[in-house]
């Protein structure tokens, strides 16, 4: 019984080392292989802004109030609650 419950943590413990080593060869290729992608490309250095500019809302996000709607739906549904629940205090684009 224990010669058995031995094996078991040996292939148990095998299968981890094996599935590591498989993580650690598919993240050398990756790396390998997206290279290029992963190096930001070199420009100059940009210059300070003078003044801060004002946002523009309507322009930098098309149909922004269907855009709340569905985020707002979306977080209710995975919290749980009602929609009008959920109040969005601020939506900025990520660039």
């Amino acid at each position: 019984m224990f010669a058995v419950a031995v094996i078991g943590i040996i292939i148990v413990f095998l299968g981890l080392v094996c599935l590591i080593a498989i993580v650690s060869m598919m993240g050398m290729i990756c790396k390998r292989v997206f290279k290029d992608q992963t190096k930001a490309p070199k420009t100059a250095p940009a210059a300070a802004p003078t003044a801060p500019a004002a946002p523009a809302v309507s322009q930098s996000i098309p149909n922004r109030d269907e855009l709340i709607v569905a985020f707002s739906a979306a977080v209710a549904e995975e919290l749980g609650t009602d929609v009008s629940a959920i109040r969005v205090v601020s939506l900025k684009e990520i660039k």
